[in-house]
C-alpha cells in the first residue's frame, strides 16, 4: 500500500535534504570532486569561479550567528551565467545558494552549497519609468543606489531598511524586507510587480500579474510555469481556511512562504518568490514599483524614563498618522556614546532616557506636517507620557537621528566580552496594541534565565528587535538560547504575533515553523518546495526541514583561538582575537555611496577587500578554520595589502573594528617571518631620508627627480615613477624657526607646543610658518620641541618595535608639556593622532595616556577660540567659499566639525565634500602595484568634485597626502587650514593698513 501523499512529501523532503548535505560533504571531503565541479563551472560561465579555501571562508558567514563553509563561489556576470551554473550544479546534484550583500540576520545566505554572489556584477539599473513609477533592476542593485537614481524624479523605493547603503534588491526580495516606514509602505511584496526567475535546472520563468483569463490560459499550458501555477493554486485553494486561520493578520509577517498572497487577485506567482529566501529559484531581474518622496518631513525624539511607558505611548502617537515610530533603548544609546562617529550625532538626546521614540511625520504641506507633530506633542503631554520632546526640522538634524537609529544593530556588536546581543528572538512582531504587555512578558522570560537585552526598532508596527546578551562559547548559554527561543515562540503564538517581522526564517527560526503554522500549512510548504525544486538543491535547510538552531554556530562551545604574541597592547578589546571578533558581519563596510569605509572595496567590490572580509579571514586563521601558518602566509598578506589604513572602519563600523591596527600587527609578524623589504624600510624611515635630503638640497632633490633615478626606483623598489616625489624645502622649518626663535614673546602668554612633523619640517615648512602666525595672532606663545618622527610611517609598514622606540623618545620630550597642561598641537592629522591612537597601545601607561589627553590637532585648538578668531585674524573670509576635504584619520578621530567651525568663524562659506578617502594614504599611492587603485579611489568622488570647482574657490585639506593627490590628479593646489587663515589674515591686515 503506497504511503499517503503527505508522508511521501516528508520522506522526499528529508531524503533530498540528506542527499544534498551528503553531496556537499563529499565535495568538501574529496578535493578532486570539488576540482572537477569547479572546472565544469569555469567552462560554463564567464564570471569568476572560486573554490579556494580563502574564498569559501569569505562566504561562510553573514550577519547571523552561523558559519558554514560553502562548496565554492560563483560570481555570475548575467542571467546566462546563473542558468549555466544552475545546470552544472543540478547535473552534479549539488546545492546552490543565491546571495546579495550577505547581511542576513537569520543565516539565509550561508550553507553547504555553491554560492552565487549576484552583488559583484549583476548591479545594473536596466530601466526607470518615472511616469509609471517603476524600475527594472538586476538583483545586485543596492537600495540606496536605486534611490539616488530615481531621486531626480521625486521617487524612491518604499521599503527602507537599516542596511539601505549595502542591501541589494535581490536580497530584499528574498527576505521580503520592510524597514522603518513600513506603516506607510508595507513590505517588499507590496512593491514587486514582475520577476524573472531561474529554477534549479535552469528553467526561466517570467512572473507577473495575471487576470482571470490569463491565469486560466497559463494553467492550461503543458509548460513548467503552467504546471507550477496549477499546482500552487490547487494547494492553496484546497487549504484556504487553514491558511486564513494560521497566518496572523499583521503588517509585519514574513515567516514561511507567502501563501495568503496567492489568494489575492490578480494572481501573481512573483509574490510567492518574495520572502522565499532563495529556496524556490534565483531572481535575475525585478520590476519594482516606486513611491513619491514626501515633500516635507518632521521628526521628533520623545524621551522616556521607562521602556514600557515608551511602548504604551505608541498608542497615543499612532492616531496622528506618523510615517515611522522607532524605538531606541538605553543600551544602544550607551554604545552610541562610546563610538566617536555616532557619539557626535547624539545632539538630540536630553538627560539619561531609558528609551527614545523617534517619530516622523511626512506630507505634501509643511504646515500640515508640523500640525500633526504639535498635536502628538500635546496628546503625549495630556497623557503624562515622556519627559522631553526634541523636534528636528532641519535635514541635517534628521540625518543624525536616522543614522544613529540605522546603526543600532551594528553598535550593539561593540559590546566588549564574549556575551553579545544575539539575533535569535530579535524579530518577533505582535499587534501594536499589545506590544507593551508582550514585551513585559518577554522581559520576564529573559529575567527568569538571568539575561538582559537590548530593544529597538519598529514600534509603529509592533516589530521590536530584542537582542539578549548570550555567550555562545558556553554550552549552558547555548542551551539557554534554545530554551528562551522556545518560550518566546509560545509567547508569540499566545499574542497572535509572528516569529519574524522582517528578518526571515533562515537557520535561526526555520526549526520552529511547523509548531508555528501547524502540520497542514507546514506540509504545504514542503509540497510547494518540491514543485519548484524537486531535487531539493535551492538553499536547502531554510524555511522547510531546517536543522536545529544550535548547529553550525560561528561561536560555539568548541570555538577556540590560538594565542598570538602581539606588539600592541590589545587589552582594551579583550585581546587580539576579541578585537577581530568585534566584526559581526553586518557589512556596513560594503557601502559605496558615502563615507570613507572601505575605500578599496568601493573600487574593487570584492568581499575580501571589505573590512568584514578581512576580519573573517583573520578570525578563520585564529580559530583554525584556516591553517595557523596562514597568519604569516602570502594569501592573507594579499587580502590585507589593499587596506589603506584609513581608519574609516574604526569610525564608521558601528562595532569599531580597527582593521588598520590589525594590519599593522599582521605586518609585524609577516616581516619577522619573511624579512622586511627595502622599500618598506625606506618608507618607514622617511624622517631620516628627508633629513639627509634636506641637508643636501637642492642637489638631492634634482637627483631624486632625474629620469634614471625614477626609473631605478620604479624598477627595483616599486616606487611608481608616475607619482611626483614630495619636494625638499630650503630653508627647512627648523632653520626658519632657529632664525626667528629670539623674537620677543608676550609675557605670561598661554603656551602651546607645536609638534613639527616630518613633512612640516622638510617638505611643507610654509604650513608650519602659517601655524605659528595664526597661533601668535591668537596670543599664544609658541614653542617647538626637538622631536623625531611620530612613528606613523614605521607603524604603517609594520615596523612596530622601531615605532615603539620612536614613541619612547617622543613621549620623554613631550610629556613635560602635557604634565604642565600645555597643549601639544599638530598640523598633520596622521602624525599628531598617532599619540592618541597607536602610541597608548605601543607604550601602555599613565605617561602616554597623559600625552594623548593633551595632543590636539590645530583645528581642535582653534575651535576652542572661535569667538577670538575674527578679532585676531580680521574678517578673513568675506563670505568666500572653500571646499573642505578632511583627512581620513581626522574624520575618524576628530570629525570635520572643528575645521569647518574654524573656517566659518573666519568668515568663509564651507562645503565639506563627502569624498571619502583620497586614495593616497601616505606611501600607498607611491607603490607601483597600488598606483592604479589609488587613482581609482580618488576618481570616485574627490577629483571630480575638485575639478568642478570655479578657480576662485579654494580647496582646504589638512593632510599632506590629500594635497599631493589633489595636485597630481586635479592640477589644483590645496592648502592647509592654517595657510588659508594666515594668508587671509595678511590680506586683512593690508586692507586695514590702507584704510
Amino acid at each position: 500500500m503506497p504511503a499517503p501523499p503527505h508522508a511521501r512529501d516528508r520522506d522526499f523532503s528529508a531524503r533530498s535534504r540528506r542527499d544534498a548535505a551528503a553531496a556537499a560533504a563529499n565535495l568538501l571531503l574529496e578535493p578532486m570532486t570539488a576540482e572537477m565541479l569547479a572546472r565544469r563551472l569555469r567552462e560554463a560561465v564567464r564570471g569568476e569561479v572560486r573554490f579556494d579555501a580563502f574564498s569559501r571562508v569569505l562566504y561562510s558567514t553573514d550577519a547571523s550567528i552561523y558559519q558554514i563553509l560553502p562548496i565554492g563561489v560563483v560570481l555570475p556576470r548575467d542571467a546566462d551565467d546563473i542558468a549555466a551554473a544552475l545546470r552544472v550544479c543540478a547535473d552534479a546534484g549539488v546545492p546552490v545558494l543565491p546571495r546579495g550583500a550577505g547581511t542576513s540576520l537569520a543565516g539565509q545566505t550561508v550553507g553547504r552549497a555553491v554560492v552565487l554572489d549576484c552583488s559583484r556584477h549583476m548591479d545594473r539599473i536596466l530601466e526607470v519609468d518615472p511616469a509609471e513609477r517603476r524600475a527594472r533592476v538586476e538583483p545586485g542593485v543596492v537600495q540606496d543606489v536605486l534611490n539616488q537614481a530615481v531621486a531626480p524624479y521625486g521617487l524612491r523605493l518604499g521599503p527602507d531598511t537599516a542596511t539601505s547603503n549595502r542591501a541589494t534588491l535581490g536580497g530584499m526580495i528574498g527576505n521580503n524586507s520592510a524597514g522603518a516606514r513600513s506603516i506607510v509602505y508595507g513590505k517588499m511584496v507590496d512593491h514587486v510587480e514582475r520577476l524573472r526567475v531561474l529554477l534549479a535546472d535552469g528553467t526561466e520563468l517570467h512572473l507577473g500579474p495575471l487576470d482571470d483569463a490569463a491565469l486560466a490560459a497559463v494553467r492550461a499550458r503543458p509548460s513548467r510555469e503552467g504546471r507550477l501555477v496549477d499546482t500552487v493554486l490547487r494547494l492553496v485553494e484546497a487549504h484556504r481556511d487553514e491558511i486564513d486561520r494560521r497566518y496572523p493578520r499583521l503588517l509585519r509577517r514574513v515567516a514561511g512562504y507567502n501563501l495568503p498572497e496567492l489568494l489575492l487577485r490578480p494572481f501573481n506567482l512573483a509574490r510567492l518568490i518574495v520572502g522565499s529566501e532563495g529556496t524556490l529559484g534565483v531572481v535575475t531581474e525585478a520590476t519594482v514599483r516606486l513611491v513619491p518622496r514626501p515633500r516635507h518631513t518632521a521628526v521628533a525624539v520623545v524621551h522616556f524614563a521607562d521602556l514600557l511607558e515608551a511602548l504604551e505611548a505608541t498608542q497615543v502617537i499612532l492616531p496622528h498618522g506618523p510615517s515611522a515610530v522607532e524605538l531606541v533603548d538605553r543600551m544602544i544609546l550607551e554604545m552610541t556614546r562610546a563610538q566617536l562617529e555616532y557619539a557626535r550625532r547624539l545632539t538630540f538626546v536630553q538627560g539619561e532616557p531609558e528609551a527614545l521614540l523617534i517619530v516622523e511625520f511626512s506630507g505634501e504641506r509643511r504646515e500640515e506636517v508640523l500640525e500633526r507633530l504639535d498635536a502628538m506633542t500635546r496628546a503625549l503631554a495630556a497623557a503624562g507620557m515622556g519627559y522631553a520632546v526634541v523636534p528636528a526640522g532641519e535635514a541635517a538634524e534628521q540625518d543624525n537621528i536616522w543614522r544613529v537609529r540605522k546603526a543600532g544593530q551594528g553598535l550593539l556588536q561593540g559590546v566588549k566580552g564574549d556575551a553579545k546581543p544575539i539575533t535569535f528572538v530579535e524579530d518577533t512582531a505582535v499587534p501594536p496594541a499589545v506590544l507593551a504587555p508582550y514585551i513585559r512578558r518577554l522581559r520576564a522570560v529573559l529575567e527568569a534565565h538571568g539575561l538582559r537585552a537590548a530593544v529597538y526598532a519598529h514600534a509603529s508596527v509592533g516589530c521590536l528587535h530584542v537582542r539578549p546578551l548570550i555567550n555562545l562559547k558556553d554550552a549552558q548559554q547555548v542551551a539557554t538560547m534554545r530554551a528562551v527561543a522556545e518560550a518566546v515562540g509560545e509567547l508569540v503564538l499566545e499574542f497572535g504575533g509572528a516569529m519574524s517581522g522582517e528578518h526571515g526564517d533562515g537557520l535561526v527560526r526555520g526549526w520552529f515553523l511547523e509548531r508555528y503554522f501547524g502540520p497542514v500549512v507546514y506540509d504545504l510548504f514542503r509540497r510547494i518546495k518540491r514543485a519548484f525544486d524537486p531535487q531539493g538543491l535551492m538553499n536547502p535547510g531554510k524555511i522547510v526541514d531546517a536543522p536545529p538552531m544550535t548547529e553550525d554556530l560561528r561561536y560555539g562551545p568548541g570555538y577556540r583561538t590560538i594565542a598570538v604574541p602581539t606588539v600592541f597592547d590589545w587589552s582594551r578589546d579583550g585581546g587580539f582575537a576579541a578585537a577581530v571578533e568585534l566584526c559581526s558581519g553586518v557589512g556596513a563596510c560594503r557601502k559605496t555611496t558615502d563615507g570613507v569605509m572601505c575605500p578599496s572595496y568601493m573600487v574593487t567590490r570584492e568581499e575580501e577587500h571589505s573590512t568584514r572580509g578581512r576580519a573573517n579571514l583573520l578570525r578563520a586563521v585564529l580559530s583554525g578554520v584556516l591553517p595557523p601558518a596562514e597568519l604569516t602566509g602570502r594569501r592573507l598578506y594579499e587580502a590585507l595589502d589593499l587596506c589603506l589604513e584609513c581608519k574609516g572602519c574604526k569610525a564608521e563600523c558601528p562595532a569599531n573594528v580597527d582593521l588598520a591596527k590589525m594590519k599593522y600587527e599582521f605586518l609585524a609578524r609577516y616581516h619577522e617571518a619573511h624579512g622586511t623589504p627595502l622599500r618598506a624600510r625606506l618608507f618607514a624611515h622617511v624622517h631620516t631620508l628627508s633629513q639627509w635630503g634636506a641637508a643636501a638640497a637642492p642637489l638631492a632633490e634634482a637627483l631624486a627627480r632625474s629620469a634614471p633615478v625614477r626609473w631605478a626606483l620604479d624598477r627595483f623598489l616599486g616606487i611608481d615613477r608616475r607619482r611626483p616625489l614630495p619636494p625638499l624645502a630650503r630653508p627647512t622649518f627648523d632653520r626658519w624657526w632657529h632664525w626667528r626663535r629670539g623674537r620677543a614673546a608676550v609675557p605670561d602668554a598661554p603656551r602651546v607646543a607645536l609638534f613639527a612633523d616630518t613633512f612640516t619640517r622638510f617638505t611643507v615648512p610654509e604650513v608650519g610658518r602659517a601655524a605659528v602666525q595664526v597661533l601668535e595672532a591668537l596670543g599664544y606663545r609658541v614653542e617647538v620641541p626637538a622631536v623625531g618622527c611620530c612613528g606613523r610611517p614605521m607603524i604603517s609598514q609594520g615596523l612596530l618595535r622601531e615605532a615603539r622606540r620612536a614613541a619612547e623618545a617622543n613621549v620623554r620630550r613631550l610629556l613635560p608639556y602635557a604634565a604642565a597642561g600645555i597643549p601639544v598641537v599638530g598640523l598633520e592629522p596622521s602624525c599628531l593622532l598617532t599619540f592618541r591612537d597607536e602610541v597608548p597601545d605601543l607604550l601602555p601607561g599613565e605617561d602616554t595616556r597623559a600625552l594623548a589627553a593633551y595632543a590636539v590637532l590645530i583645528d581642535e585648538l582653534l575651535a576652542r577660540r572661535l569667538e577670538a578668531l575674527p578679532a585676531a585674524l580680521g574678517t578673513v573670509g568675506d563670505g568666500r567659499r572653500v571646499l573642505l576635504h578632511p583627512h581620513c584619520h581626522q574624520r575618524a578621530a576628530v570629525g570635520t566639525g572643528p575645521a569647518a567651525a574654524v573656517l566659518r568663524a573666519a568668515g568663509f562659506t564651507v562645503d565639506v565634500v563627502d569624498a571619502g578617502c583620497c586614495g593616497m594614504a601616505g606611501a600607498f599611492g607611491y607603490e607601483r602595484e597600488h598606483y592604479a587603485l589609488s587613482m581609482a579611489i580618488a576618481e570616485r568622488r574627490l577629483l571630480p568634485a575638485v575639478r568642478a570647482l570655479p578657480p576662485e574657490v579654494e580647496v582646504v585639506a589638512m593632510g599632506i597626502s590629500c594635497r599631493q593627490q589633489i595636485a597630481h590628479g586635479a592640477g589644483r593646489r590645496a592648502k592647509h587650514l592654517v595657510e588659508v587663515l594666515a594668508a587671509d589674515a595678511d590680506r586683512s591686515a593690508a586692507r586695514a593698513a590702507r584704510a
